[in-house]
């Protein structure tokens, strides 16, 4: 195997298994710990910050630190901090805090949620470089980042860790770890500016005038609305489950107290699905690709609202297989696309972009309305199987329903840009232009 393609899918093995610790299982956490009211501020502030630190460390990236030394400090600082809220769960015990708790965890997550497209952007980098094509080469090399996922998803199941604060620890360990080897990645060259450039291109913000094209404008709103379901299931499923251990029915049934090992049948299916984008998208594009991503939540959720860890256990597994589509067909290949519609120069600051639509707002909005509706339609519920089992049912099928009525109005607005030729960062200041050119065709 090429020793570069074996580098850089270790970096991104290391990279989301940082994630992989704690994302699926803090809400178990949490709700152990008496601060289940929080769990939806914890997975926005995700949201929050990715409004606009991934732009921040993009344009810096882009501009004057390259993106591997960038991504070796990023997950210093996530690294340090993420431990700090570790120990202090550790130290706080039952009396531990929201607001200590919280504070250290967003500290870490804004300097780490920057950190996925920094990686994408060495990756890219790394591949251009080498002459490699990034459509066929570069989801082989992603899909050991699910595999770190799933592993650091594991790890924490089996040693407990999901219903503690060691989780936090585990994660913040790997960041020290992915701090050295981030360092060991090839050059990333910044941006050198003109004197003469204005206040807007030298601090790299051009990016943000990707909006002037009609398609790219088009592309990143639904981003932000697909966006909305990202981060509902990372914070809720697991309590979801979990919560049938208090019913007698389905008290001993494995996936109640194994939550986060049914969880990561979702990463599973991921993991094969990441493997199908090259040919999808050569084979149908980018809308039909992205369609299918919307269709996949649809089905994601309401597989949850009629599912249960007993004798609706398939429903639990169809919804987890589901997500690899769900997940996939939407981030990676959004990813790509974005990648392909850009100049090089633009790169980090256009993937940052597009981390603020989608983990930024998007996130942000569904997982505080996810929180309110849980609230509203599960814990206004009596205990017991009405609220266990009707409540998050219902909730679930709410979120079902949101995810269609976003892929009919895609389907309807979105059109395929078959002849737009990359954007670069002179023709940026002039969108739209149109070009004869088919570069980047494959993709729309």
């Amino acid at each position: 195997m090429n020793p570069l393609k074996v580098r850089l899918a270790a970096m991104n093995f290391i990279e989301f298994a940082v994630w992989g610790a704690y994302l699926t299982s803090l809400g178990a956490y949490l709700s152990n710990a008496g601060l289940g009211y929080g769990i939806g501020w914890f997975y926005a502030i995700q949201g929050i910050v990715s409004i606009f630190m991934p732009a921040i460390v993009g344009i810096i990236a882009d501009r004057w630190i390259p993106a591997q030394k960038m991504l070796s400090l990023c997950h210093l600082l996530a690294g340090i901090f993420m431990m700090g809220a570790g120990f202090y769960g550790y130290a706080a015990g039952a009396e531990v805090q929201f607001g200590p708790l919280f504070a250290l965890y967003t500290v870490s997550v804004a300097f780490f949620m920057p950190t996925i497209g920094l990686a994408n952007s060495v990756c890219y980098n790394a591949m251009e470089r080498a002459n490699m094509d990034t459509i066929k080469e570069f989801p082989p090399i992603r899909v050991l980042g699910t595999v770190g996922f799933i592993v650091a998803m594991l790890i924490t199941n089996f040693t407990g860790f999901q219903n503690n604060y060691w989780q936090m620890v585990f994660s913040g360990a790997l960041s020290l770890l992915m701090v050295v080897y981030a360092l060991t990645m090839p050059n990333c060259p910044v941006s050198k500016s003109d004197n003469n450039k204005g206040l807007v291109d030298a601090l790299g913000l051009r990016a943000f005038t990707l909006f002037k094209d009609k398609s790219m404008a088009i592309f990143f709103i639904f981003s932000m609305l697909l966006g909305v379901s990202l981060q509902i299931t990372n914070g809720f499923a697991n309590p979801f489950i979990s919560s049938f251990a208090k019913i007698a029915e389905f008290a001993d049934s494995w996936g109640a107290q194994n939550a986060n090992a049914l969880i990561s049948i979702s990463q599973i299916s991921e993991t094969l699905c990441i493997l199908l984008i090259p040919f999808f998208l050569k084979r149908f594009g980018i809308k039909i690709v992205m369609m299918m991503a919307m269709i996949a939540w649809f089905l994601r959720f309401g597989l949850f609202g009629v599912g249960n860890p007993g004798g609706g256990v398939i429903f639990l597994i169809l919804s987890m297989i589901v997500y690899g589509v769900a997940f996939d067909f939407f981030n990676v290949s959004g990813s790509l696309y974005v990648d392909q519609k850009v100049d090089g120069k633009l790169r980090s600051s256009a993937q940052g972009l597009f981390m603020l639509m989608t983990n930024g707002i998007g996130a942000t909005v569904g997982t505080l309305s996810a929180q309110a509706i849980v609230d509203k339609v599960v814990f206004t519920q009596p205990e017991g199987t009405m609220q266990y089992a009707q409540g998050w049912s219902n909730a679930w099928l709410i979120f079902a329903a949101y995810a269609l009525a976003v892929a009919i109005l895609f389907w309807i607005c979105f059109r395929n840009p078959n002849k737009d030729k990359n954007i670069t960062t002179a023709e940026i200041k002039d969108i739209p232009s149109k070009s004869d050119d088919p570069a980047g065709e494959v993709l729309v």
